[in-house]
This record gives structure tokens, sequence and C-alpha cells, in this order.
């Protein structure tokens, strides 16, 4: 999911210049350890165990003693006591945009700057009141300030993910009243719908599509994955029978990925939840429009509710398909599928 409606909350601080008090109380090599580790330094992106222990001839494990060694000793210094403040306000931050949020969400809402980023991560990692949960096969990497909230939130990301069927596509109204359901011994302060959006981000089995519509990330109504995707969602969008070449387009304004017509034509054609209602029209095959040409819906329909009239027919076919009357009349002068008895009414051959 996009995170392009992260804006950034105002804090008084600036966490460059902390983080710089804070590394102050380390030897060289510390400092020099924690500034790769977090991307603290001119270089900001992050080191891994393996390359500081080979710049220091030392073992992976070594390194970790370092980094584990510097954070406590940043924790009692007097430099930290110093900052109580910062952490406080930071803390203050993270409690009122949900208190539990994704590490990718929350650090873009703190800054737009990922050098900047990096030292609000690094302050989140020495601050003695956030905990980190790390990423795992449910959810992304996420940071609390309550443990019991936190759980509560996971354990109703599961309910709403375990309640939805696989391919189910929900408005986020929806979901987010689903939520609410699950959350009533939750404080009242995070009850709003922007909170409950940015705890839906954390899961890695939900998703919105780029019409705003809910379900389980694994989904294509989800994560289109091609032409077919894109035009169902931009058919149910659309509501009503729609012409391909009008999908077409629609596809490259709303997803912004370029469909030829041609292409989107033959897509249609093949995949059995779309049906051809007219010429060129298409709707969904779960509207409950019958399969197959006229001929074959006057079959259909004379196979369902027995011999009728031509006027009756003509009424039921133009329910389920787009031509004109006399296409149907046609058809029905088929003498090898339909025959006419004495009160004018049409049944099968």
């Amino acid at each position: 999911m996009s995170d392009k409606n992260s804006k950034p909350v105002a804090v008084t601080f600036n966490a460059k210049q902390i983080t710089k008090r804070l590394l102050g109380v380390l030897s060289d090599r510390g400092r020099d350890v924690i500034s790769g580790r977090y991307g603290l330094g001119t270089e900001t992106k992050k080191m891994t165990l393996e390359s500081i222990g080979k710049k220091y001839s030392i073992t992976r494990e070594r390194v970790r003693q370092i980094e584990n060694h510097s954070i406590a000793n940043i924790r009692k210094s007097k430099e930290y006591e110093k900052e109580k403040k910062v952490f406080e306000e930071l803390k203050e931050k993270l409690r009122s945009l949900g208190g539990v949020m994704s590490e990718h969400d929350l650090l873009n809402h703190l800054s737009a700057d990922k050098s900047m980023q990096n030292h609000f991560h690094f302050l989140l990692v020495v601050g003695e009141d956030f905990k980190k949960n790390k990423e795992d096969d449910e959810f992304k990497a996420r940071w609390h300030i309550d443990h019991k909230l936190a759980e509560t939130i996971h354990s109703s990301l599961r309910k709403i993910y375990s309640d939805l069927d696989d391919e189910a596509i929900v408005p986020e109204a929806q979901i987010i009243d689903s939520f609410l359901s699950y959350i009533k011994d939750v404080s009242e302060e995070y009850k709003n719908e922007e909170v409950i959006k940015r705890w839906l981000t954390m899961s890695k089995s939900l998703d919105k599509n780029p019409l705003g519509e809910w379900g389980k990330s694994k989904s294509s109504n989800i994560n289109a994955r091609g032409v077919r995707d894109y035009a169902f969602l931009v058919i149910r969008k659309h509501g009503s029978p729609i012409h391909f070449r009008e999908v077409a387009r629609l596809i490259t304004e709303v997803f912004n990925k370029k469909a030829h017509v041609a292409t989107t034509h033959n897509e249609l054609i093949k995949d059995p939840r779309f049906v051809l209602v007219g010429r060129g029209l298409y709707a969904l095959a779960e509207w409950g429009y019958m399969s197959g040409v006229v001929k074959d819906v006057i079959k259909k329909v004379i196979d369902k509710e027995g011999p009728m009239t031509k006027e009756k027919i003509i009424e039921k076919v133009l329910k389920e398909r787009y031509v004109k009357p006399n296409t149907i009349i046609v058809n029905l002068q088929n003498t090898k599928f339909f025959k006419k008895d004495k009160q004018n009414r049409y049944s099968l051959v």
C-alpha cells in the first residue's frame, strides 16, 4: 500500500542534533559502529554487521556486542537524561498517531527526508519506552508504546483477515466499521478513521486497491496483475455494461497502465468474469447476465420459463443483451432451434 498520504508531523527538536549529543558519550569505535549500523553519518545507507566486522577485523557477533553495549551506555548517560523531554515528545507523537504503527509509516510521518528518518529511527531504538516488533509473515515492522494495545490491534487485524472471503472487495468505510467492532475496549482517542487506516497498513495480509477498496493482499481484486484484473475493477466501479474501448481508456486513466484497445478486447473475450451483452459492450458475469450469443440466451430463457410469445421473449432477452428487437426476431426464425405453436408461442425444438 502506498504511503503517499503520510504527512510529516512537526516536532520541536532537531533529531540530528540530538543523536550527535548522544553519540558523544561513546568511544570512537562505538560511535563509528552505531553511525554505520544506523546510517547516521554522511553515508545514509545502513551497514551490515558483517561489513562493519570486516572493517575492524572482528566477528559479526562482536559488532553486535559493541552495538548493544553502546546503546546501553547511552541510556545510562547524563546526556540521555538531559534529552528526556525529547523522548517524551516523540512518545506523544507516536501516541497521537495511534500508539502502534508500522516503522515505514511512522518514519514517513516524522520526516520526508531519508537521512533524517535514520536519526529518528535511532532515537526510537535508544528510547526505553519504544518497543519494536520485527517484520514477520503477518505484519510489517512496527513500533508501539503500549504492549496491550499492540496485541489488541494484531488480534483485530487477524480477525478481519479471517472474516474476509479470498476475493472480497470491501469499501473502506465498511472495513473501518468492522475494525471498530473488534476494538470496543480501546481508548476512544484512537477510534478515528485516520488511526484505523494506519493500523490497517501494518498488515501484510490486507491491502487497498487504487480504487480505495480493501481485501486480502493476495487477491487479484486488490493487487491487480494484468489487463483482465484492471478491466474487472473498472467495469465493477462503472456499475453497468461498458464498451471495451472505454474499458481500455479507464485502465490507462485509473491505473496509469497503458492498455491497448485490441489487447483489452481480447482479454475480455477470454475471461469468464466478463459477458458480452451488446456490440462491444461488456458486463460482469457476477451481475447475473447469461452467457452466450443471442440464440443461446433465447434458449436459456425458454428453457427456464417455458413456451412464450415473441413479445415476452423480446422483453426477457433485452434484460440480458443490448441488442435491437429485430436481432431477437431473426434468431427466433431459426427453425433448427425454435418452433412456434398455434398460440404463437415459441418453444425449443
